[in-house]
């Protein structure tokens, strides 16, 4: 199992590109743009705003930007709170008019899904073109979850997440991921999933909510581990936004997870609604990957 699922993580690296185009020998200005799904729920926002200011620290010199990829988000946003966020495209567009000529996209994105397969077609047809629309060179950093390494990495952060209640031998830590249906980036759920058993085994439950591992699956292996008799559900996701508080832990929804579990005999959940994206541990993995981006350049 665990083979057939690298292979399918090793062909998802291929089209995670570093994209060049020489254009010529003036003065170099650069700049991050970081990539998020984005979250129209308010006290969600700190999540994605953890990681901008932590890119900014880490690199003062350098002129940080910020893109969400879904339009419902972003409409929802300026309607309701008037601010503009810009498209992937549009945010590299802006970019380029203010003259930069090296732009780094930093995806804040779990798998390499199709949103980010979204991100990588903006970011080569930018590439492609030549003149002055287009850029010196276009460099884009991996999602958190691509490959062994990266999932044992996201693993430890969990552990150290949730070292304190791992004390108790009788929790298990749901953890709910987007998903991608049809999409063989999904298979890093599962991997995460085996790097999670080799360090606490029926400890950690992942499932997702518009793929699998569904939310069946997590009750199957619930159920495989009768020592489980208290729960605790976190997003595994950047944000804890609209799934996270609906799908997840909606009282007020039958088909939330919270409440499907209760239906299946667990009285004793509780609620830890906190976005990776607020985790320290989360955010210096973000900034190791951009500095392995820059080594690699060299």
């Amino acid at each position: 199992m665990q083979k057939l699922i690298s292979a399918f993580i090793l062909a998802a690296l291929i089209f995670i590109p570093s994209i060049s185009s020489a254009k010529g020998n003036h003065e170099t200005k650069s700049a991050m743009l970081i990539v998020s799904f984005g979250t129209s729920v308010p006290e969600a926002r700190k999540a994605i705003d953890n990681l901008v200011d932590a890119v900014k620290k880490e690199f003062p010199g350098v002129d940080v930007r910020l893109a969400f990829t879904s339009n419902i988000i972003r409409r929802k946003i300026l309607k309701e709170h008037g601010e503009s966020i810009p498209t992937p495209s549009q945010a590299l567009a802006n970019l380029n008019d203010e003259g930069f000529t090296h732009v780094t996209i930093i995806p804040t994105h779990m798998i390499p899904g199709e949103e980010f397969d979204e991100i990588i077609n903006v970011a080569s047809a930018f590439a492609d073109m030549r003149g002055k629309f287009g850029f010196e060179k276009i460099s884009m950093c991996s999602p958190f979850l691509t490959g062994v390494k990266s999932c044992e990495t996201v693993a430890e952060i969990l552990m150290k997440r949730f070292e304190s209640q791992l004390k108790d031998k009788e929790t298990g830590i749901i953890l709910m991921g987007h998903g991608t249906p049809e999409h063989f980036a999904n298979a890093q759920y599962l991997q995460l999933q085996l790097a999670l058993n080799q360090k606490a085994y029926g400890r950690f439950f992942v499932g997702t909510v518009e793929s699998s591992p569904s939310i069946d699956d997590v009750i199957s292996d619930l159920k495989r581990n009768p020592q489980i008799k208290k729960l605790i559900l976190s997003p595994l996701m950047i944000v804890a936004g609209d799934h996270a508080q609906n799908d997840l832990a909606g009282e007020d929804d039958p088909e939330s997870w919270l409440n499907i579990l209760r239906k299946n005999g667990y009285k004793d959940i509780s609620k830890y609604l906190v976005g990776l994206g607020e985790d320290k541990n989360m955010a210096h993995e973000l900034l190791r990957k951009i500095h392995a981006l820059d080594e690699a350049d060299e």
